[in-house]
Formats: C-alpha cells, structure tokens, sequence
C-alpha cells in the first residue's frame, strides 16, 4: 500500500469516527427549541433536588413568568408609594393580575391610612423586611375579614411584595414584607403580589431587627394616582428615632 492509499484510510477512518461522534450528541432540550429561559436558583434556599430540577428544566408553562411593567405612566392607579422615616420614597408596581383580591386589600388600606406611622417590626439581614401590623408586634391586623390565599408561580425574588401570613394559608389580612434576596422557597407558599421598581436601595435602608430597636416606619402610603408629595419630616438629632407620636404632630420644614 502506498503512503498516499494509507492517508486516505486514515482520513476515512477519522471522518466515520467524527460522524460517529456527532450522531451521539443529544437533541437540544425542548426548552432550548422554544426559546425559554428558566427563571434562576437563589444560591442556599430549601428547595428540594426535583424543584431545583424543575426550576432549571423550565418545565410546563407555570415557569415562563412574564415581565413586569416598569412604565409608572400607564397604571399609576397600581403604583404604590411608600414614604419611610429614613427619607426614603420607594415605589412598588401592584400587580392584581397576580392576587387581585390582595391588591384590593392593600389599596383599601392606604387610602383608609392604615399604615401611615406603622414600624417594619422584622427585618431578617438577607431575607425580608415585614411590616403592616398597626400594634408593632407581628400579631396584629386590620379589621377587615381575612383573605383567601391566591399563591402564584411568580418567583420571590429580590424586590417582591408578598403577604405575611399565620400557619393558615387563608390568614393574610394587613401585613406585608419585601424581600431584599431571592427566595424561591416561598413561591406557591405566600401570595406575591407585586414588586419595587423604584428605590429598592430605600428598603436596604430599613433598620433591621425582630424588632429593631430603633424601627424604620412608613410615614405615609399612598397610591401614585392621588400624587400626595413626600411629607415633610421631623428634625432629629443624630441619636433620635421618628416615633408614631411625632408622625402626628405639627411638622418643621
């Protein structure tokens, strides 16, 4: 055999053993073809290895979450503002698409003034912010009935507005909390109901504590539709906190 037959038998050999190895690629994933993304795993929640799998397999249509609208122009019926004692004006887009009847709830509540002067009363570092509880304690509400819960699939991720409730899943009534990381093992467990599109470094600010000693409140909520402007302050010192006493009394500009 000459030296150029013995080339073009290795060539062949070296192409039959490539397209032997092309043919045992698998098939892009059904997720791939459709052009889908799975929504992202938090690094250190309590989600079980087949909700892990879930999660990042992307399976059935519940996991396609569609986008919040981040335009404050077309609903500002929906756009819920909340002015806190650390100065801050955050804004959260209410999205009853998701829990109509919560959003109802909490839109009833701020224009009643429900939570004007009412403290975060537990702030958990890396996790969320709670508050919505008039007596401060975590064991309060308003007087209106408790809901019924409307558990979604849209993900609690960071800036989430999702109720607080009892063991009962049909207990949320007033309270609320906002998630400062993602936290999927609440997803389907707790009612989310909305997210902040503006100013979330104003809820990193919230003091933490279970409770804080010295409490962030939320001196005024309102409905971007009723364009309150931001209310004005009391002057403190350094050492001093804005209680529910102060929110009440004559401002000084």
């Amino acid at each position: 055999m000459t030296k150029t037959a013995s080339f073009l038998s290795i060539g062949k050999l070296a192409l039959a053993a490539l397209m032997a190895g092309l043919l045992m690629i698998p098939a892009a994933p059904a997720l791939a073809q459709k052009g889908r993304k799975a929504p992202p795993i938090a690094l250190g929640d309590d989600l079980s290895e087949d909700e892990k799998r879930e999660r990042t397999e992307g399976l059935g249509e519940a996991k396609v979450y569609p986008p919040v609208n981040f335009d404050q122009s077309v609903e500002p019926e929906n756009i819920w503002v909340l002015d806190l004692s650390n100065g801050q004006r955050v804004k959260a887009r209410l999205m009853p698409e998701w829990a109509p009847a919560h959003v109802e709830r909490i839109k009833k509540l701020t224009r009643e003034g429900f939570y004007n002067g009412v403290i975060f009363h537990r702030v958990i570092e890396g996790f969320m912010a709670q508050g919505g509880d008039p007596t401060g304690t975590g064991q309060g509400g308003s007087e209106l009935p408790d809901l019924k819960a409307e558990f979604n699939p849209m993900p609690h991720v960071r800036g989430t507005l999702s109720m607080a409730r009892a063991a009962a899943e049909d207990s949320a009534n007033s309270q609320f909390f906002i998630v400062f990381y993602p936290r999927f093992s609440l997803d389907k467990r707790y009612t989310n109901f909305g997210r902040v599109i503006e100013n979330m470094d104003g809820v990193d600010a919230i003091v933490r504590g279970e409770p804080p000693e010295n409490p962030t409140r939320i001196v005024q909520a309102s409905l971007l539709s009723d364009n309150l402007p931001p209310p004005a302050l009391p002057k403190l010192s350094n050492d001093q906190a804005i209680t529910a006493d102060m929110l009440s009394a004559p401002r000084t500009q």
